[in-house]
């Protein structure tokens, strides 16, 4: 059966191989850095086996290397502060040559394919959507291929490996091409990259040390719980908040979901859980529109686009979210009851 586990060791190999690539260039902090988020991928089974049968290495392990990845990020961040010499000159010179020469050969090469560069891209939610709609029927001797409890990000995986196939072969690449290629765009992206996992467990910890209920017990001192519009406008302030926060609607959900839309709005108002949960998802989004913790929303595009004002992809954003934040609380107040 696929299991999570396989997309988890693809994951886990790419991050290795970046990591094996920087090792041979001797960038030991970048290097560093990827072979710490690839253990936790590549040997995630044990770890949690060992986690479940009580011992304590595990959680003492995984911080440690919390600890790491932030100590490597700011090492990776740093460039010398010394003059260049004689050598680094020419050694930077021969780089721009060659940078150069890559540019040129990478826009020979889309002025050739054209329109055939979108086709690994939009095959990614095409694979994705017939594998969901496939699944039920791929069976083996009765049993699933596929996980059924992990459809949908199993499927995410698939269609990543497949778009990647499917660009090897459009432009005509090298297979070592997909991990060169890669490594690049993660050291492009740097620790904004693992910021939104690093997040969303730091939402699932939020909840299990019963944050949800000390917000509960705040906002039902703040608030009058007998108004539900008080009560919808706390939960939507609330989702923007914490998302701003901690950068991710997934990490904010379930904290405000728990303290404010299950104990106030649905069994205290009857609100629809169905359209709750929906329409709150998207008013927590409006809050990664306004924070630089949503990395991959706010950080990485002025990471790759090389723009100068690191905030001008949320000063072009916030009118938008405000706007937004206005428009759902006021479909919640509409739809919910």
């Amino acid at each position: 059966m696929l299991t999570l586990s396989h997309v988890f060791l693809l994951l886990g190999a790419l991050f290795l191989g970046a990591a094996i690539l920087n090792l041979r260039e001797r960038r030991w902090a970048t290097a560093g850095f990827w072979a710490i988020v690839a253990v936790p991928l590549v040997a995630g089974d044990p770890i949690l086996a060992a986690a479940k049968a009580g011992t304590r290495w595990p959680a003492q392990a995984m911080g440690a290397g919390v600890i790491a990845l932030a100590v490597l990020a700011t090492l990776g961040g740093r460039g010398g502060r010394r003059a260049p010499g004689a050598a680094a000159i020419a050694a930077a010179n021969a780089a721009a040559i060659d940078a150069a020469a890559i540019d040129a050969a990478r826009e020979a090469s889309a002025s050739r394919l054209r329109g055939w560069l979108f086709v690994p891209a939009l095959a990614i939610p095409a694979i994705m959507i017939a594998v969901l709609r496939g699944a039920p029927y791929l069976t083996l001797r009765g049993a699933p291929l596929i996980d059924p409890a992990q459809v949908p990000l199993i499927a995410l995986g698939l269609a990543a490996t497949l778009a990647l196939i499917l660009a090897l072969v459009v432009t005509r690449s090298q297979p070592i091409h997909g991990l060169t290629e890669g490594r690049r765009l993660l050291d492009s992206i740097g620790w904004a990259a693992v910021l939104p996992m690093l997040l969303a467990t730091l939402g699932t910890v939020f909840t299990a040390t019963g944050v949800g209920d000390a917000i509960a017990h705040l906002v039902g001192a703040v608030i009058p719980t007998d108004s539900r519009i008080a009560c919808l406008v706390a939960y939507g302030l609330g989702m923007v908040v914490f998302t701003a926060i901690m950068g991710n609607a997934f990490a904010a959900f379930p904290v405000m979901t728990a303290g404010i839309g299950l104990p106030l709005l649905v069994h205290g108002h009857g609100a629809n859980p169905a359209a709750l949960g929906s329409l709150g998802m998207l008013t927590g989004y409006c809050g990664t529109l306004l924070t630089p913790m949503a990395a991959n929303f706010n950080v990485v595009p002025v990471l790759l686009l090389e723009l100068r004002d690191e905030y001008s992809v949320i000063r072009m954003q916030w009118p938008t979210a405000i706007a937004l934040i206005a428009t759902n609380l006021i479909v919640m107040s509409m739809v919910l009851f």
